[in-house]
């Protein structure tokens, strides 16, 4: 009967919370033009582009990593040329990679 009446009040609760906790995240989000995006990611992080990729509706999505500090930054750019901060953080490692073909 608890976990009913719990339920009651908790999912209500939810539906009000979320949409308040996914606009904070959102607002958040750091973008600008993409030279000054990349210019502070090496310039202040030693951080240089590993990896690039084709996403939905003509994003381009980039890794960027420093060997040295060991940070890591994914960015999403638009094709006005914003660049948004997905996803950063440390420890970054290179992962050993075979000739096309051969098995690991």
């Amino acid at each position: 009967m608890m976990t009913r009446l719990a339920s009651l009040f908790i999912a209500p609760l939810a539906l009000l919370v979320l949409p308040a906790l996914a606009d904070a995240q959102a607002a958040r989000t750091i973008c600008a033009e993409r030279d000054q995006i990349v210019g502070t990611l090496t310039g202040y992080f030693g951080e240089t582009a590993r990896s690039w990729g084709m996403g939905p509706a003509g994003r381009i999505v980039e890794i960027f990593a420093s060997d040295e500090t060991g940070t890591w930054t994914i960015t999403v750019t638009a094709p006005d040329g914003t660049t948004c901060l997905v996803a950063s953080g440390n420890s970054w490692e290179d992962l050993a990679q075979s000739a096309r073909g051969e098995a690991t």
